[in-house]
């Protein structure tokens, strides 16, 4: 299993195994700066929770007094912080090891205001006394059921594709969903020893509304008095190899086919294990396994479809010990769903189902902070992702014995919500590629990032000149993310849906898990000081032109092409410019230098002109050459002393939080790479999503290809909308039927709304 360790409780010593993967203090990282302590102990499995504080380094930029003797060709200068971040740490291994564990923290625990851990599950019973003495800490019980549900709310809310539908068949085998912006009312089925069913209404109502006694623990139990095997993931792997219809009596061992007029297919199981009162033979170990795990799975399916039908719920969330990410399991669960519902109802499983307690929990213990009032993100540098059990499926397995699984998540400084333009949040989805569906693309981005790694590594280092370790630095961050891509490849499913983007934000986490900030900073300083001095004969020579003249120039600037262009609607928006003016438009912004200063600012005064407002919308925080809200700040401040148009009328600039990021293209590979942001429209800045609704903003203007291509090509918004990039990556040109450099100018009206001004334009 990639990223996870092994710890030989055997030793008499309270040191971790030398053979270890991942150093201790990777596994348990930020000790030193717990501040609080959750876990969660069930029959096989431990799960620990607890808060962190993270200090790294971040650059800030801040404008030069140009009133003093400054540097006069300087538009700003760049300096490097430590600040201070929040960091949720969730880490699952084996109770066998729990004791070395517990030893582990508590000679690394230095932090002595930590004086209660809360605790749930069966073994916050029967481990009381012993975390009490190992730790030196009151454990204080929570119940179990009530934090199972804290913790679903949780992940279903902060981490995008944490559901996900699993088909065996198909491929993908994994479609992960969409955070829905309303995950209220679901129906969670909890498979632990027995089963509980709880309809979940809001965040603190919820009511138990049924169960069954049969549940994993007759899984374990009764396999292991049929195959002898006492240990539940050998039970697993044995049913993985079996083939259940040599025990099972079929339909058509009764009817001799199908039972037409009742609508069952030959092939479904009539009675479990119905064959071995009347064959006169020895049956495999595999088989019975498998025969047991379907007859549980196909009996708690059914139960689940009948609270779902009779609470009118659609959506099923399935999870606990039996689950464990087992195919054969969510094969059968989800087969179950489907036979009894006829498609009416999902059977979602969840990525980090076995961290729900310890979350819960956790969140109990921080009500004081109210976690729930910010918004927190994965932080893939840190987390293992989902593995398979199927050594078929993945050579490097998930092999329980001895190792832990890691979760990690990050505070954001800004809660972060739909922007409320979308047409339908709950379909939307923020990638036009997903790269776990497409394997030929997976392939050609994955060796793309690969090959790229060498340069990111040369500009880390250089970045920071006056830091001898550096090199050091960034060799380990080579190591770490390169380990990441490799683990993709095998597991594409690993964090969800593969894309582009969540390829560089894991970058971006591994950059800033070894403290290169903004390795593109002083680059982005020297365009834009070069760019501006250029900004004012720019737009005298955009006003020498005429109206219609200016209006084409403007585009062209920006997409440096002449016409024709592969996707065209320019003169639905030409015509749309000679009716009356929007109210407010939202821009979002792409690259600093002469992208933003000599490429947005001139179409951003035209629009001011016509008398609408405008809102800028940047990164928060570094995303490789991407202009930041400090940068863009200090830039428009610059132009608007400048320029008496930008001067006089209001604009606002706000931010798009930093785990946005942005999309990396490679031109022909072994040439300087151009980048791009990707906004997600569903983790946008609270703020920003106010400003929108309080200004009526009524056209959102889309460029670059990260932006307008990568991410939300196909993106349906209540508004109009104007999508502009060059594609300058030769494979993604000839992916949507055109050549390197072609042009995307594409103009949009929501669907049914008609205007003289504009005609609607389907997505090509």
């Amino acid at each position: 299993m990639a990223e996870c360790g092994r710890v030989d409780c055997r030793t008499s010593s309270h040191t971790m195994d030398k053979s270890i993967t991942l150093p201790p203090d990777e596994i348990f990282r930020n000790l030193e700066n717990a501040k609080r302590f959750a876990i969660d102990i069930g029959g096989s499995l431990t799960k620990l929770a607890y808060y962190s504080t993270v200090q790294h380094k971040v650059a800030k930029v801040r404008s030069f007094d140009h009133t003093t003797k400054a540097p006069s060709d300087k538009l700003y200068e760049i300096s490097v912080q430590e600040e201070v971040t929040a960091r949720l740490h969730f880490i699952k291994f084996e109770n066998a090891y729990i004791e070395t564990c517990l030893d582990f923290i508590r000679d690394h625990l230095v932090n002595t205001e930590t004086k209660v851990i809360k605790a749930t599950g069966g073994g916050a019973h029967k481990f009381k006394e012993l975390i009490e003495r190992k730790l030196g800490l009151k454990v204080d019980r929570e119940d179990e059921m009530t934090c199972l549900i804290k913790g679903c709310n949780f992940v279903l809310r902060n981490i995008p594709h944490e559901a996900f539908v699993y088909a065996k068949h198909a491929d993908p085998e994994f479609r992960f969903q969409t955070t829905h912006p309303d995950i209220f009312p679901y129906l969670l089925v909890n498979i632990g020893s027995g089963v509980s069913i709880v309809k979940v209404e809001s965040e603190d109502k919820f009511e138990r509304i049924g169960g069954s006694s049969i549940g994993g623990g007759t899984f374990w139990g009764l396999g292991a008095l049929l195959t002898k095997t006492k240990r539940f993931d050998e039970l697993l792997q044995l049913a993985s190899k079996g083939q259940h219809t040599n025990v099972d009596m079929l339909v058509k061992d009764i009817y001799g086919g199908s039972y037409r007029s009742l609508g069952l297919t030959g092939d479904l199981i009539a009675s479990s294990f119905g064959k071995s009162a009347t064959a006169d033979k020895e049956f495999s170990k595999e088989d019975m396994a498998k025969s047991l795990l379907h007859m549980i799975s196909n009996d708690i399916g059914q139960l689940a479809c009948l609270y779902a039908k009779l609470h009118n719920l659609s959506r099923v969330y399935f999870g606990g010990f039996f689950i464990r990410g087992h195919p054969v399991t969510m094969h059968t669960i989800t087969y179950s769903i489907n036979f009894f519902t006829k498609g009416e109802v999902q059977a979602l499983f969840l990525r980090h189902e076995g961290y729900l307690g310890a979350i819960g929990a956790f969140l109990k213990g921080a009500e004081e902070d109210n976690p729930n009032q910010y918004s927190w993100g994965e932080n893939y540098a840190g987390s293992s992702g989902l593995m398979s059990v199927s050594p078929e499926m993945n050579p490097m397995q998930r092999a329980r014995s001895g190792t832990f699984d890691m979760l990690e998540m990050d505070r954001l400084d800004r809660q972060l919500v739909n922007l409320p333009l979308l047409q339908d949040p709950s379909s939307y989805i923020p990638d036009t590629m997903d790269l776990t569906e497409d394997a030929l693309a997976r392939e050609y981005w994955l060796y793309c990032f690969e090959d790229a790694l060498d340069g990111v590594v040369k500009r880390a280092v250089a970045s920071q000149p006056d830091m001898p370790e550096a090199a050091e630095r960034a060799e380990k961050f080579r190591q770490k993310y390169r380990h990441k891509l490799q683990t993709l490849r095998h597991q594409p499913f690993a964090y969800g849906s593969l894309t582009v983007r969540s390829l560089l934000d894991t970058r971006e986490h591994c950059l800033n898990e070894f403290n290169f900030p903004d390795p593109y900073s002083k680059i982005k300083q020297n365009e834009n000081d070069i760019a501006l001095r250029y900004y004012g004969k720019a737009v005298k020579s955009l006003e020498e032109l005429s109206w219609e003249e200016r209006q084409f120039a403007l585009v062209r600037v920006e997409l440096k092409a002449e016409r024709p262009w592969l996707i065209d609607s320019y003169d639905q928006w030409l015509e749309r410019l000679k009716g009356p003016p929007h109210k407010c438009a939202l821009f979002f912004v792409d690259n600093s230098g002469v992208d933003i200063i000599l490429g947005v600012m001139p179409f951003v005064r035209e629009l001011l002109s016509r008398g609408t407002e405008v809102v800028l919308a940047s990164n928060s925080g570094p995303a490789l050459n991407d202009v930041t809200n400090g940068e863009l700040q200090i830039l428009t401040e610059r132009i608007a002393a400048m320029d008496p148009v930008v001067q006089l009328l209001r604009t606002e600039i706000q931010n798009v939080d930093v785990m946005c990021l942005v999309v990396v293209i490679l031109v022909q590979r072994k040439y300087e790479y151009n980048c791009l942001p990707l906004p997600s429209p569903s983790r946008l800045d609270k703020v920003l999503a106010t400003v929108v609704r309080e200004r009526q903003t009524d056209l959102v203007i889309i460029e670059g290809m990260g932006r307008a291509i990568h991410t939300n090509y196909y993106a349906m918004l209540s508004c109009e909308s104007l999508k502009m990039a060059v594609i300058k990556n030769s494979w993604l040109a000839d992916r949507l039927g055109g050549k390197l450099f072609s042009v995307v100018f594409k103009y949009e009206v929501p669907a049914g709304e008609t205007s003289q001004f504009s005609a609607a334009l389907t997505p090509s």
